[in-house]
């Protein structure tokens, strides 16, 4: 039986989601806002030493269980150096490139709590100044900040209180079309996160008995590698990130369906697992796509490569422009939270 998707209900909490500014080391605020979620329904979670936040959902198997993971954490900076010019330079949190973020407005959040508003720019954007300014390399020496204050040297920067190590958010600019798109910045991984959170309240309000004991964790530092690879329950058996899929020339994966990854950089997916996943896809009707993710991982992968004994396997959203601003569409989000619900009231095969 398929699940009814809250399409307006789903498209609010993603707005609110990436709205919170929560590059990777600074997601204390997105991290509380879970937590006050997950009380308001009524679910318990326990946080982990590094701000990530598990719920545990008991099933009727006790001894073998679930995880499904999604990351909160996004992309970022962080201040480098405070120029003579009063200027910025950056450092980036997460892998993108900086021609994805030219031309972005930007928060600066200062250790004392304020939030000083920017935008990032080639150091030689004034044509009537600069020959060739498209020609310039995009990188670290000629990106920088131009800070809304009254700042014309370091001292008059250090003065309004920013310094070295502040980190610095990119504004999302979240929008849903009347064609049911929804372009923002940071759909990696806030749609997904999303998806989990609307799967957990459906479980809750419609009572919604699991065969299996399942941990829901939203994760803080998968864009810098390690986010899902530790607190991982000895009883867990099938360890699922839900992330996006990747779009491109060569790539199967689209806006309007679910993306299943067969296998991204780290080397293959749970092959039994990812066939579960294709098979309930087929016996609801979810439209979905096999896709492999060439320049791509994830929490899962990292919780591998920490030597975790599960079956792993990943599947999410079609999203398009990857790290830079992004864009899926509802079908795929309906066709993600199917698979889900799907995946979380299937048996376990002790086979697999």
């Amino acid at each position: 039986m398929k699940m009814i998707f809250d399409e307006k209900s789903t498209v609010d909490l993603l707005r609110q989601l990436v709205n919170i500014p929560s590059p990777s080391g600074y997601t204390n605020q997105i991290m509380e806002f879970i937590g006050a979620y997950l009380h308001n329904l009524g679910i318990a979670y326990k946080k982990t030493h590094k701000g990530a936040i598990i719920a545990k959902v008991d099933g009727q198997n006790g001894s073998a269980h679930r995880l499904l993971t999604a990351h909160t954490d996004t992309l970022g900076a962080m201040v480098k150096e405070i120029k003579a010019s009063g200027r910025l330079k950056l450092s980036m949190i997460g892998g993108f490139k900086w021609n994805a973020v030219e031309g972005e407005y930007c928060t600066i959040h200062t250790a004392d709590g304020q939030k000083i508003r920017g935008t990032i720019l080639l150091h030689e954007t004034t044509v009537h100044v600069y020959n060739q300014p498209d020609t310039i390399k995009r990188d670290e020496n000629h990106i920088e900040v131009r800070i809304d204050e009254k700042c014309s040297s370091a001292q008059d920067v250090r003065n309004i209180g920013i310094e070295v190590g502040d980190f610095v958010s990119f504004d999302p600019r979240f929008e849903a079309t009347d064609s049911g798109f929804i372009k923002s910045r940071h759909l990696d991984d806030k749609a997904s996160t999303a998806l989990l959170l609307q799967m957990l309240k459906t479980i809750k309000e419609n009572n919604i008995a699991l065969p299996n004991t399942t941990h829901f964790y939203i994760s803080n530092n998968e864009e810098i590698g390690y986010g899902g690879n530790s607190n991982i329950p000895e009883e867990v058996v099938e360890y699922i990130a839900v992330d996006m899929g990747a779009i491109g020339d060569g790539q199967n994966s689209d806006e309007f369906t679910v993306s299943i990854c067969a296998k991204d950089s780290s080397g293959p997916y749970h092959y039994n697992l990812t066939r579960h996943l294709v098979k309930l896809a087929k016996q609801y009707g979810i439209d979905y796509k096999l896709d492999i993710y060439p320049n791509y991982s994830s929490d899962v992968s990292a919780a591998i490569r920490a030597g975790f004994d599960v079956k792993h396997a990943l599947f999410g959203p079609g999203i398009e422009a990857s790290h830079a601003y992004e864009r899926t569409h509802v079908d795929s989000l309906n066709a993600t939270a199917q698979l889900l619900y799907a995946y979380v009231t299937s048996s376990m095969d002790s086979e697999e």
